[in-house]
């Protein structure tokens, strides 16, 4: 009897360490630094994340900042830590699942390198025109394009390899639209020349294209996620407008490789009471994000299933891949 009582009071033990994230910081108080490799939405939704995470972990959480070669830094930082859970990344998949297609040569493995912890959000991209075309709507943008001819270009921010220029690859091959990128690393700069005629179509996240949208200047006529963007819920889908095209960014928390599983579950549980908050959900929808909780498992096959996809996406525009 007394040894059933002890077991019994260890498994409550446990079920409550793991329903009571607060436990993980009872016996160590040192900071966690949570690095970002991008800047405006990911960087202001990483701070929010660590605020959260502050509150629940009793815990300093210190956002950094290391911008360049499009995350790569940050994630080669986060490679380099100890599996403690000092050190976590904020990060989109497209360090997982486009650059792995892209890259002729990365310095990291996309699966054996990280410990993929929990799923923050999701966000897509928009399809913009404007004067140059007058389309008021993808079947007249894609009319536009088919007429023109070779001169039917279109930009992408932030650039080559980007989801924003896959998802012109992606609409290209699905229509027969003879579409070449432009590539652009700023969005603004893009927005300016779509809105003054000189480009006639822009392909970047929504949320840089709604002021010009709604002040008509320039018109979105479709955004590419499973779901319409909570930025501009009157604007079809890709696939509504029957173009077999389907691509969004995932945004989650990742760890170095070989995290203790205790840890991961910890901090997941501690982590995804944030995405149920009326004031994170507000935020996300100002930004074009939307809350999507995935586990560390489900995260993993999820970057599996995207890989695979942009890898048959790569081989089949004939896209080459970069050295490093």
């Amino acid at each position: 009897m007394t040894r059933r009582r002890l077991v019994l009071r260890s498994l409550a033990a446990s079920a409550a360490a793991i329903a009571a994230p607060p436990l993980l910081a009872q016996d160590d108080k040192s900071p966690i630094t949570l690095l970002v490799g991008a800047a405006s939405s990911m960087d202001a939704t990483a701070r929010l994340i660590a605020d959260h995470l502050h509150q629940v972990l009793g815990r300093p959480v210190i956002v950094v900042s290391k911008l360049g070669a499009g995350g790569r830094l940050a994630l080669g930082e986060l490679k380099r830590a100890a599996p403690d859970g000092r050190t976590l990344m904020f990060s989109t998949s497209s360090l997982f699942a486009i650059y792995p297609n892209i890259y002729t040569k990365l310095d990291y493995d996309p699966v054996a390198d990280f410990t993929p912890i929990g799923c923050v959000c999701w966000f897509d991209v928009g399809v913009a025109t404007g004067p140059m075309t007058g389309a008021a709507d993808m079947k007249q943008l894609l009319a536009w394009s088919k007429a023109k001819g070779k001169g039917a270009v279109y930009g992408d921010a932030p650039g080559a390899g980007s989801s924003s220029h896959f998802v012109g690859i992606a609409t290209a091959l699905a229509t027969g639209i003879p579409w070449e990128a432009v590539h652009y690393k700023d969005s603004g700069v893009g927005v300016i020349d779509l809105s003054s005629g000189r480009l006639p179509t822009l392909i970047t996240g929504t949320s840089p294209l709604v002021e010009m949208h709604k002040a008509g200047r320039i018109r979105i006529v479709a955004v590419s996620g499973e779901k319409r963007s909570p930025l501009v819920p009157e604007v079809p889908t890709l696939v509504e407008t029957g173009i077999n095209v389907t691509i969004q960014n995932s945004a989650a928390v990742y760890a170095p490789a070989k995290m203790p599983r205790e840890l991961v579950d910890r901090l997941y549980t501690a982590l995804m009471p944030m995405l149920g908050k009326p004031e994170f959900q507000e935020k996300m929808a100002l930004w074009g994000m939307t809350p999507y909780p995935m586990n560390g498992l489900q995260l993993a096959a999820s970057l599996a299933d995207e890989r695979k996809r942009f890898d048959g996406l790569v081989k089949a525009s004939g896209y080459v891949p970069e050295a490093l």
